[in-house]
């Protein structure tokens, strides 16, 4: 179960920092071939705020990968928090486009199985 969650949580904290750093380089959606007509009724503009979000999300999931690499005594807190902060992000970011794409129901799954992993490990949770 433990390798399961390393390879989750370094999955979400790579592809979200990356993909935030490339929303942040390119904020009118140059990088993927998006345009500003996806915030249609959205506060937001360009993908300047969601990519900075996305660092975010990515950074607190790059802790844990490394908390779990070293064992810290803290690796299923921060592994914990990465989950939440994936999922919360997927939900705002499925409120705000009101569409509902593949690779974000995919990682919805992920941050889920993260959070229940994290838990389970850390032995708050059992089965």
């Amino acid at each position: 179960m433990r390798i399961l969650l390393f390879i989750l949580v370094a999955l979400v904290a790579f592809t979200s920092t990356i993909g935030g750093l490339f929303m942040i380089s390119y904020p009118e959606g140059n990088a993927f071939e998006f345009t500003a007509d996806l915030f249609e009724g959205a506060f937001l503009k360009n993908f300047l705020v969601p990519g900075i979000t996305l660092v975010l999300v990515g950074s607190i999931n790059l802790v844990a990968t490394f908390s779990t690499i070293q064992r810290r005594h803290n690796q299923y807190n921060w592994s914990l928090a990465g989950g939440i902060a994936i999922s919360v992000w997927i939900l705002v970011e499925i409120i705000i486009l009101q569409v509902i794409h593949w690779s974000q129901f995919g990682y919805l799954i992920g941050g889920i199985l993260i959070i229940l992993l994290s838990l389970r490990l850390k032995g708050k949770w059992a089965v």
